[in-house]
This record gives structure tokens, C-alpha cells and sequence, in this order.
């Protein structure tokens, strides 16, 4: 009986393996080629500069299928207090991001994508100052990469389709 299992196991175990070997990923960069010929920032450009940076190392300038794009991105910050104690002593932050993004084909100036992204995320008031303001430069980031993260997406979908 022991023989039975031991031999039962590695068989089970190699049907296994050999069933993962048609793997693809979920986000498949191929046929994803893209140049930014042109952008724009408006609003808050330090936000806008790091969605760009992002967008333009992802970007292929040799080869000769990549679509040639013509980006504006506009992003708006604001921050609010949420909470305020009795004293009137703000005790927690929202920060929310919008950005519109329009993304046209450089040469035919159609449009491949027009979006507009939302995202916000509250933080609590630290003891020191200078904690707070690390807490907000980390959330600000954090929004920055979801929105990178769904205009990727978006994008991708729209010069596949197109």
C-alpha cells in the first residue's frame, strides 16, 4: 500500500507541473508599442512629471509598429481636513487626485484616449510636523502609482484596439 502512495504522489505531482506550462501573463506588453512625440502637463506638473517619467520609460523609440502619441495629462490636487477635534485642532487629512488624461495619435491627431482618473486617501495628523508632511508625500505617491497603474491599463486596451 505504502508503494501505491509513493508512487501515486510524483505522478500527480508531474500532472501538475505539466498542466502550468501554457502560462501567459495578465499584462502582456506585446503589441503595446508606443513613442510620445509630444506632452503637456498641466495643473500640478510635479504630479503630472511623474505619470509622464513613468509613461516615457515604458515608451519604444526603434521600432517601427509603435504608435506615435501625443499626451496631455492634467492633474489636480486637493487636500481637506476631515476630522477636527473639540478645540477645532485638525486631527485627519483627504487628499484626492484627479487627472484627465487625452492621448491622440500623433500623426492622424484622432483621439486613442480621453479618461479621467479619481483616486483619495485620508491620513491621521502625526505628533511631529515634519511626520505629517512625510505621511502626506508618501500617500500622494501611492495615488500617483494607482492612477499611473489604471492609465497603463487604459492604454494599453485603447492601442491594442486600435
Amino acid at each position: 500500500m505504502k508503494k501505491i502512495i509513493n508512487l501515486i504522489i510524483p505522478i500527480v505531482l508531474l500532472m501538475n507541473l505539466n498542466s502550468c506550462s501554457g502560462y501567459k501573463p495578465v499584462f502582456d506588453l506585446t503589441g503595446f508599442q508606443f513613442k510620445i512625440e509630444k506632452y503637456s502637463l498641466l495643473g500640478d506638473e510635479r504630479i503630472g512629471k511623474k505619470i509622464y517619467y513613468q509613461l516615457y520609460s515604458l515608451s519604444k523609440t526603434s521600432s517601427e509598429d509603435s504608435k506615435i502619441l501625443d499626451i496631455e495629462i492634467k492633474v489636480i490636487k486637493s487636500k481637506s481636513s476631515t476630522i477636527k477635534n473639540s478645540a477645532g485642532k485638525i486631527l485627519e487629512y483627504n487628499i484626492s487626485l484627479t487627472t484627465d488624461v487625452v492621448v491622440k495619435d500623433f500623426l492622424t491627431n484622432k483621439i486613442v484616449l480621453i479618461d479621467t482618473f479619481d483616486s483619495s486617501s485620508s491620513y491621521k495628523v502625526q505628533e511631529q510636523y515634519s511626520d505629517t508632511i512625510k505621511l502626506e508625500n508618501k500617500v500622494i505617491e501611492d495615488l500617483t502609482d494607482k492612477t499611473y497603474q489604471e492609465l497603463l491599463i487604459k492604454l494599453s486596451d485603447s492601442i491594442k484596439k486600435s
